[in-house]
């Protein structure tokens, strides 16, 4: 048998190709949209592509089940379990096998029983995995999916509020609490192979080791631990964070399928400065992807900065809007990978791109623009002085746990569509944990019209670590360390 890992950092998420080197076949646990991973595993190992299996419709990123079908005529292993509006579609034109509890199907020598494990979503299942050709008669692992991470569990609560379904979130706690209860039946042995590790916004407190075993997450995964039914639920659905807006995106494009990477649009070069500024100048989304103090220094008014790190993804998913074309400033040399991270959530419409280093050095000084960074200290005193406004653009349970008295909160990923709540009658102060988010924030303000914006460099981390400013006539300004 063969088993591989892959993981992609900006998603957190975790797919794996599993192999009978016998018979020369291998599937896909839910792939990743790229499947050039997996075709370079597959030919290395002179294996073939025969199947996909989905745990269920996932919501934060496109998975690669149609791509590995028109590639190679890969079958398609779906849920056929949970609520009528979250079952697969269009797939009259494409092998598939529709699956319930306790279905059981090979693929060579390997055997991959179905467990119903509702919770994350109606329809979610888990795979387990035995390797009869090594004469053993027991299962090795289970594919989790969403159910259980290692350390943590599914957030039952995306349908309704990334998808707008009311009163999912409390029918999928108690759903989760049963299916607990039948993983907790599994032996101790069983390795624990879960859909995503520490990042992703598919759990609260997920680990980063990428696999587990049964046994371990019994006695160290909180969600295994709490016995009380009202408790569980409780806890569950206290303290997860805001779903970024692509999901409910997501959740139709794998529900519905999505058109094929081969037809998207080719992405065209621009060259000329005159071009980015007139699609400026209409007001299209252009991205800016250098790092932050790079922007900092010296934009094009009207760019949004999302730098290309490890966030990216995740940003671009809350920010950029899907129905209008999208423009990227960026290094040459980064666009595929940028070109890849955007396909893996959809973002299809990515109708031109620009050498940000060229572009920003043949401009006039005078047609860029940059904004200031200052310093936690120097935000208290002009606090003090009541010269400022300040805006906190973390996650709510980042504010819950502790806050600039005088700040007032708006998540970043919802900043866009509350601008008009922001008082622009004093200079603006953003800030979030370390000072990156808020530098986002800053560049959405200011391709909004907002000049009199800072950066608060350092964030909440440096304000509670800093010297309080001597004379200020409050002590602490900040409420519930």
């Amino acid at each position: 048998m063969l088993l591989r890992y892959f993981y992609d950092e900006k998603l957190s998420h975790a797919s794996y190709l599993v192999g009978c080197q016998e018979k020369g076949v291998t599937v896909i646990i839910d792939p990743m949209r790229n499947i050039t991973p997996y075709i370079q595993v597959t030919e290395t190992e002179d294996m073939k592509i025969v199947g996909s299996l989905e745990t269920h419709i996932h919501a934060d990123f496109v998975t690669g089940s149609r791509e590995l079908a028109d590639q190679f005529g890969a079958r398609l292993y779906l849920s056929d379990e949970g609520d009528v509006d979250w079952t697969y579609q269009n797939l009259e034109s494409i092998d598939h096998q529709l699956l319930k509890d306790g279905d059981q199907f090979n693929i060579g020598n390997l055997v991959f029983d179905v467990m119903h494990t509702p919770g994350h979503t109606p329809e979610s299942i888990s795979f387990l995995l035995t390797d009869s050709g090594a004469n053993i008669n027991k299962p090795m692992g289970i594919f989790t999916g969403d159910f259980v991470f290692v350390g943590d569990i599914g957030r039952p609560d995306l349908l309704e509020k990334a998808a707008g379904l009311e009163g999912t979130a409390a029918s999928g706690a108690m759903a989760m609490y049963q299916s607990l209860k039948r993983f907790k039946s599994l032996p101790d042995y069983l390795q624990v192979w879960p859909a995503h590790g520490a990042g992703s916004a598919c759990g609260k407190a997920l680990g980063a080791v990428p696999s587990s075993t049964v046994g371990y997450e019994k006695q160290f995964n909180w969600a295994l631990n709490v016995e009380d039914e009202t408790a569980f639920i409780h806890e569950l659905l206290h303290g997860q964070s805001e779903p970024p807006t692509y999901f409910s995106i997501m959740k139709q494009v794998n529900k519905l399928g999505i058109e094929l990477i081969k037809d998207t649009p080719v992405i065209n070069v621009i060259s000329s400065l005159v071009d980015i500024q007139k699609l400026l100048s209409e007001e299209q989304q252009v991205i800016d992807t250098r790092a932050p103090q790079l922007f900092a220094a010296s934009h094009l008014p009207g760019t949004i900065n999302i730098p290309f790190r490890q966030s990216f993804t995740n940003w671009a998913g809350w920010l950029v809007d899907y129905s209008k074309p999208l423009f990227l400033l960026a290094s040459p040399g980064n666009i595929q990978e940028i070109q890849i991270a955007l396909h893996s959530i959809g973002i299809d419409q990515i109708a031109g791109y620009a050498d940000v280093e060229e572009i920003i050095n043949t401009a006039p000084e005078a047609s860029l623009e940059s904004y200031e960074n200052i310093t936690p200290n120097e935000t208290k005193k002009l606090i003090d002085n009541q010269e400022v406004y300040i805006l906190d653009v973390r996650n709510q349970s980042e504010w819950n746990d502790g806050h600039i008295e005088q700040a007032q909160h708006i998540m970043l990923g919802k900043l866009p569509k509350r601008i008009s709540e922001l008082n622009q009658d004093k200079k603006i102060i953003v800030h979030c944990k370390t000072g990156f988010r808020s530098a986002i924030a800053v560049s959405i303000l200011q391709s909004s019209g907002i000049h009199n914006v800072a950066n608060m460099t350092g964030g909440y981390l440096a304000w509670k670590a800093d010297t309080p400013v001597l004379g200020a006539s409050h002590s602490p300004i900040f409420v519930k360390s």
